[in-house]
């Protein structure tokens, strides 16, 4: 496939900050009134866990699950029953609505079961052991029935104290940050660092049980007067467990400028927890998590392996983690000289490569250090206590997300401190600044110049990482005494898969929603599906695989995938332009998701849950004048200068945020219900505009397929979760799906002008055809279904079902329908999902015919494409793997989307 061509895909921003300050209750006001539709068939739902084990050792588990229109209404309650019929309790809430006002989307929160769960209305059933938030005093405190966790108000100690019983297990829980100010590539300079503790700005009690609360807390690092790095971290708990969930994001707001040695490097990133340590130096155990399920088992001051024994018994019960009998019943040649045993208080474990881990220990500070093993993916879990109680902690994606760290400290002293660190202080610090000097691309055809070479849109000062964001995920327990193994191996599994309960597909079609119809279970009935869903496969099975041998992993890389492949190299195009990683172009998000959502698969959920928390956090910026948009493709994920709505789309994060409701995605997409007024910042085609333009709020000129996409789609889910902003919201969707019906030529006139304070397009007098490939490719079609089944708007269906038939229609008739063809267009393969769509709502049959011929037969993928993967190795290329120099992502997105829809669509109409 040839290159595609930029467009009008610049975008600016004048938002700032939205996503890391808001914070609501989603749920908490009522509908507006509206008709309601009748009463739909509404069946018990069958739960499942995505993987086997079902909770496992995690405090709990949240599921989104979606409801016919007319179904419920929103105070409907839930109840929840395991395989055998007992009640499980649960916690249940509105995510969304139908605009009649019934029950879109509810969340279940629930902290028990293994197997299938049964969801249907009634009474839920309540925890033996609730979960209790007072709030009353100098602290919020927050009990699952089993630990009870101080929230600190204000200050630098987030978490206070984590007791269990009349047992603190934790406390002094707080945010560490290390800034290298200067960097140098040579080997004479000398590092200085410097540490910024968390400080609380605001503290948020956004659940409260019974059997979930949610507490988030947001703030800054500082250290003197400089405060920087905003975070947000919420923590989870749920009722009856002993363990916690922490959410961690922070926002990059420092300087770093190319061709400068100084700037705010972050060299160390971590949570910090101190751990009272009661026991006898050989009641004190060490675990550390290797590959897999593996553990380092060791105490601090170890009875096995020494020269004198203490007894079969006694070295038994220290490896198993147990409270040894006291010292007088051993071998008194080894009692008598316990003194002289060493006592190991300090472990670190470095991950600084998805490929290797190192594993160290020494006595104390100010002694040497002794390697103890190495391998390489570590878990990142790790243990320290005794047998009067411990505690445990886990960093997900610890490998995946590189350089990450685990430190033990003074484990031989009253307080041991534990800190996960989730950049690694031995790693490099962390260089964002862009890669290149701008090669003299000083002025815009100089710039348009570089973009015909390289296919990067360079701009000076506009690669910059201010404002991107990072979320991890972290999780603790407060142990009552030393996990047995098997206990230790759930806790290992909890942090590396997170388990989590979901909807089957069938009842995400059956409820109509993400486009009703556009998606539909597997089916190999037929020769020619089987054949597709092959295809289907292959693409999911080679991406997963690339991601593994070309090492897309890292901080700020990982969930990310590339654009284009080189063939002569034998490798993705990882340095050149715009060509390297992929940043949402045309929609893998959507071909992900919707291969999950009628599939069901798991593999497919976390490859795509791991790009929904990349391209939501990385790809877009949060803070700053651009806030609320995200970077086209690149070399670096903020490196290109075409700042885009389509990247930042709301549709993107949807699909994630309803199936398991996460807060952070939440917060994402609030956050860019205001985005129109991005469009006053910087005319996305400064480069190539012959007329005077300049950005005026009543008459901003905005794209009807990539701007009004990401719009839509971030005011429609406002309008479908009641948020703050809901009305605005939805008198938006209403008044531009409007404007564009009134358009002369519909969809086709291409764009308007928008004003910012009435939400309103103004109508043209002058028909004029602008129809761009790119237009329909970042979800308009998948919106545009849910808009049409959800506003009774016929002129715009009208329009849109316009769009459809003439995008892939001959010059001819495009002609003369319109006055004058479409031009030289790309992506018909893509746009076969259109012609399938509009057949459908039309009942048009040579429209289903054409989507059929054009899915065959146009560009992207065919019957003759190779459908396989070729071997590579030394010398040719790096590491011995496979590649398939026929496959490109944006072809690979739209054969998924296309395939997907046209089946659900078109299956039994097929040539």
């Amino acid at each position: 496939m040839s290159p595609i061509p930029r467009r009008s895909l610049l975008k600016a921003a004048a938002v700032a900050g939205a996503a890391a300050q808001f914070s609501w209750a989603p749920g908490a006001k009522d509908a507006s009134a509206a008709p309601r539709a009748e009463a739909a068939d509404a069946d018990p739902v069958t739960l499942d866990w995505l993987e086997d084990g079902g909770l496992g050792a995690a405090p709990g588990s949240t599921v989104g699950v979606p409801w016919p229109k007319g179904a419920y209404q929103p105070d409907q309650t839930f109840a929840l029953t395991d395989a055998d019929g007992k009640a499980v309790p649960v916690q249940s809430w509105p995510i969304a609505y139908w605009p009649d006002g019934s029950l879109k989307w509810s969340a279940h929160a629930v902290s028990s079961g293994s197997g299938k769960l049964t969801l249907t209305a009634g009474d839920a059933a309540a925890p033996d052991k609730k979960v209790t938030v007072d709030k009353s005093g100098g602290t919020i405190d927050v009990s699952t029935g089993v630990i009870t966790v101080k929230i600190g108000k204000d200050g630098s100690t987030l978490v206070k104290s984590v007791t269990r019983g009349s047992t603190e297990i934790a406390k002094n829980g707080r945010l560490v940050l290390i800034r290298q100010p200067e960097i140098e590539d040579e080997d004479q300079s000398t590092v200085k660092t410097e540490r910024f503790d968390g400080a609380i700005g605001e503290v948020t009690v956004e659940q409260d049980g019974p059997v979930r609360a949610v507490v988030r807390i947001d703030g800054k690092h500082r250290k003197g007067s400089r405060s920087w790095l905003p975070f947000s971290i919420r923590l989870y708990f749920y009722a009856g467990a002993d363990s916690f969930r922490m959410v961690h994001t922070i926002t990059y707001d420092g300087t770093q400028e190319p061709g400068k040695a100084s700037g705010d490097f972050i060299r160390g990133l971590g949570v910090r927890f101190t751990v009272p340590m009661r026991d006898a130096a050989y009641d004190r155990h060490i675990r550390i998590g290797g590959e897999g399920t593996g553990l380092l088992r060791e105490a601090v001051k170890g009875i096995t392996g020494l020269r004198r024994d203490p007894g079969a018994a006694v070295q038994a019960a220290q490896y198993a983690g147990q409270k040894l009998p006291d010292p007088s019943t051993w071998d008194q040649r080894v009692t008598t000289r316990l003194q002289y045993i060493p006592e190991w208080g300090d472990y670190t474990l470095s991950q600084l490569s998805a490929d290797g881990f190192t594993l160290r220990k020494r006595t104390k500070k100010g002694y040497g250090w002794i390697g103890s093993g190495g391998g390489k993916r570590a878990s990142g879990f790790g243990y320290v206590g005794g047998a009067s109680g411990g505690f445990s902690f886990g960093l997900r994606d610890f490998w995946e997300k590189h350089p990450s760290q685990l430190d033990i400290r003074d484990a031989q002293t009253d307080e041991a401190e534990v800190t996960l660190w989730l950049w690694s202080p031995e790693a490099q610090p962390m260089d964002l600044r862009f890669y290149h000097d701008g090669m003299g691309q000083d002025t815009y055809a100089e710039q348009l110049e570089g973009l015909n070479i390289t296919y990067e849109d360079y701009e000076p000062e506009f690669g910059t990482p201010y404002g991107i964001a990072r979320t991890s995920e972290l999780l603790f327990w407060a142990n009552e005494s030393t996990p047995a193994p098997e206990k230790l191996a759930q806790q290992v599994e909890a942090v590396r898969v997170l388990p989590q309960l979901a909807a089957p597909p069938r009842q995400l079609i059956k409820a109509k929603v993400f486009g009703p119809g556009l998606y539909s279970e597997p089916d190999r009935s037929t020769p020619a599906k089987a054949k597709i869903e092959d295809y289907l496969d292959f693409l999911f099975t080679y991406y997963k695989d690339q991601v593994e041998q070309r090492r897309w992993y890292g901080f700020w890389d990982y969930g990310d995938i590339m654009h284009t492949y080189d063939t002569v190299r034998h490798v993705w195009r990882y340095d050149i332009g715009g060509y390297a990683w992929d940043n949402s172009e045309l929609s893998p998000d959507l071909w992900l998701w919707f291969a999950y959502l009628r599939s069901g698969r798991a593999d497919i959920f976390r490859f795509a849950e791991a790009m929904t928390r990349h391209t939501g956090e990385v790809d877009v910026y949060h803070l700053g004048k651009w806030a609320g948009l995200g970077t086209r493709h690149g070399v670096q994920h903020f490196a290109d200068s075409a700042k885009q709505q389509r990247i930042a789309n709301t549709t993107y994060r949807r699909y994630y945020y309803f199936l398991t409701a996460d807060e952070r995605v939440g917060d994402l997409m609030h956050a860019n219900v205001d985005s129109d007024e991005t469009f006053l910042v910087l005319d996305p085609l400064r480069k190539v505009r012959t007329d005077p333009y300049t950005p005026d709020r009543h008459a901003l000129s905005i794209g009807f397929g990539t701007d009004w996409s990401g719009l839509v789609s971030a005011w429609l889910t406002e309008w479908e979760r009641k948020g703050p902003k809901w009305e605005k919201a939805k008198a938006r969707v209403l008044s531009t799906m409007e404007g564009i019906a009134a358009q002369p030529n519909g969809f086709v006139q291409g764009s308007g002008l928008y004003d910012l304070d009435t939400g309103k397009f103004a109508v043209a007098t002058t028909p004029v055809v602008g129809v761009s490939h790119l237009s329909a490719v970042f979800g308009l079609n998948e919106l545009c279904a849910e808009l049409i089944d959800l506003v009774d708007l016929p002129k715009f269906n009208e329009a849109y079902f316009d769009y459809c038939r003439y995008f892939n229609a001959t010059k001819a008739e495009q002609k003369a329908r319109y006055g004058s063809d479409f031009g030289s267009l790309l992506l018909f393969q893509g746009h076969s999902r259109l012609d399938a769509y509009a057949a459908v709502k039309t009942g048009d049959e040579a429209l289903a015919k054409r989507a059929w011929t054009k899915f065959y037969g146009s560009d992207g993928y065919t019957e003759s494409s190779p459908w396989r993967t070729e071997k590579v190795s030394g010398p040719m290329a790096l590491v011995a793997g496979s590649e398939a120099s026929w496959v490109s992502t944006n072809d690979t997105a739209l054969y998924g989307l296309a395939a997907i829809e046209n089946l659900a669509l078109l299956g039994d109409r097929m040539p």
